[in-house]
């Protein structure tokens, strides 16, 4: 599993420093991007390269041998090591435009998807044939490919450039983890797959390696997904193309709420990430949406237009598995308190999951997995109807550096083995357990306000006995209470000195 530190940061840092003043932060962000597709693409045809070089009976220029691995013949002027040897002529520009051409020119799928302005006036050459230098780690060798490191590291731009260019709190990479988790949870072995916003494609390709590794094929499943910015569909364009996963994104960037790609599709799983509490989402013109079944989405937050619109795409038996801000377990604003109650009168949700912190990488906006179900029924041998899995996974996942969390592989087997089990759907019986897991009844959960918070249900882990009697623990608390409260009483007596000294009277 992929960690959350990649090992280059600083490197990405350096690339930004060296465009930084001759365009804006939107702009180096995208030339840097840009470089980057160039150097996946290269970076997989050498290594199917040299592999074919040491077999004397292949022929390493043959473009049929690549395609057969799903890897995009690239051409000599559109090779990595002939773009490194010429970065410093002043021509470079015009080599890198003329290297998109050719790849596109070759590979079909991937017209429209590269970016062709590395010849403009305004883009530094000296700086941008330094930029090129710094880009001695791999990106698109298999390695590299199985931890998504395109994805990741156009997170990484997303987070750091996001205060410069303007974007809102929600628009997230989904981490590694995250999506085996929901991937793990439904287990896409085949169908339609949705994602409603798909950024980079992460969901598609872990439903892909989910399929592989339990010896499925890839073409039973049906990819569709729709993506607002136009680098980032670009990218996932690219994602999909890479991997050899047939998929209907669209054929254009476009706002899902407003232009919806895919109006007729009726999906077997969706798994999503949309941004989470978006203010400005044109709610004040889709008052009358038929998808708002159980209630009119606030103006000011896209929640639960997200979720209604998922719903709306799910097919009789289909399931969707998402991440939402915590606060739409319990939010009340803008009648969303009344269209969750509608969701749970009405047998929708079937799980509620919340998660630790740290885990993503540009916000510490703590969030939950949300399944809903349009028939529970028939997404499991188990009577759930009328039943709400509830799983507290807040306590799980290890620090995999300094400041992010990822979930380990036996944290994602507890949650998805206990979910499956709870379904009927493995060999293991479902029990609840405290201060983890809990199946509540609808009423149990309307006695709660309909507020869908896992740890008002799977209650508190009972604390083992430590030996030492009542009286005597609470006489040694009482006494280091009042300990601290001295020395609280102290620091204040001493701040209110120091800000006397310098004329400040509190």
């Amino acid at each position: 599993m992929a960690t959350a530190n990649l090992g280059f940061e600083e490197k990405l840092w350096q690339m930004a420093d060296k465009l930084r003043g001759s365009m804006d932060s939107g702009e180096y962000k995208n030339v840097v991007l840009g470089l980057l597709f160039l150097k996946y693409v290269s970076d997989a045809f050498e290594e199917k390269y040299f592999e074919l070089k040491e077999d004397k009976w292949a022929d390493e220029e043959d473009r049929d041998e690549y395609v057969a691995d799903n890897i995009f013949f690239v051409p000599q002027e559109a090779r990595w090591s002939f773009i490194k040897d010429n970065a410093k002529k002043p021509e470079i520009g015009q080599l890198i435009d003329a290297a998109m051409v050719a790849i596109e020119k070759e590979n079909p799928s991937l017209v429209g998807v590269l970016p062709k302005s590395f010849a403009r006036p305004e883009l530094d050459k000296t700086r941008l044939g330094e930029t090129i230098d710094l880009f001695s780690f791999k990106v698109g060798d298999e390695e590299s490919r199985e931890k998504d490191i395109i994805g990741r590291v156009y997170e990484y731009f997303l987070s750091n450039f996001a205060s410069a260019e303007g974007k809102n709190g929600g628009e997230f990479y989904t981490p590694s983890s995250v999506v085996r988790l929901l991937v793990e949870m439904l287990e896409p072995y085949k169908g339609r797959v949705y994602d409603p916003a798909c950024g980079s494609g992460g969901m598609f390709v872990q439903s892909s390696k989910f399929v592989k590794e339990h010896q499925g094929r890839i073409d039973n499943l049906s990819v569709y997904g729709q993506e607002f910015n136009p680098t980032t569909w670009k990218l996932c364009k690219m994602n999909l193309a890479i991997r050899g996963i047939d998929g209907n994104i669209g054929s254009h960037n476009a706002d899902t709420f407003h232009n919806d790609l895919h109006k007729g599709l009726k999906a077997d799983y969706i798994l999503a990430n949309p941004p989470f509490n978006i203010k400005d989402w044109g709610g004040d013109k889709l008052k009358d949406d038929v998808r708002w079944q159980y209630g009119i989405p606030p103006e000011g937050n896209a929640n639960y237009a997200w979720v209604q619109h998922m719903i709306s795409k799910l097919a009789p038996a289909g399931t969707a598995g998402f991440v939402l801000a915590n606060g739409s377990m319990s939010s009340n604003t803008g009648g969303e308190g009344e269209i969750r109650k509608n969701l749970i009168e009405n047998d929708l949700v079937e799980c509620i999951v919340t998660l630790p912190g740290q885990l993503f990488y540009s916000t510490q906006i703590p969030v939950c997995l949300w399944f809903v179900s349009k028939n529970k029924s028939k997404t499991g041998k188990r009577e759930r109807n009328n039943n709400i899995l509830f799983i507290d996974a807040r306590n799980l996942g290890f620090m995999a550096d300094r400041t992010h969390k990822e979930f380990s592989e036996e944290d994602i087997q507890k949650i998805a083995g206990t979910f499956h089990a709870w379904r009927g759907t493995n060999d293991q019986k479902y029990a609840d357990e405290l201060g983890f897991c809990k199946e509540a009844t609808i009423e149990e959960v309307r006695g709660n306000d309909c507020i869908l918070t896992p740890g008002r249900y799977v209650g508190l882990v009972k604390q083992e006995d430590d030996g030492e009697p009542f009286e005597e623990k609470v006489a040694r608390l009482t006494s280091e209470l009042s300990e601290q409260f001295t020395k609280s009483q102290e620091m204040e007596e001493q701040i209110r000195k120091a800000l006397g000294g310098i004329g400040y009277e509190i």
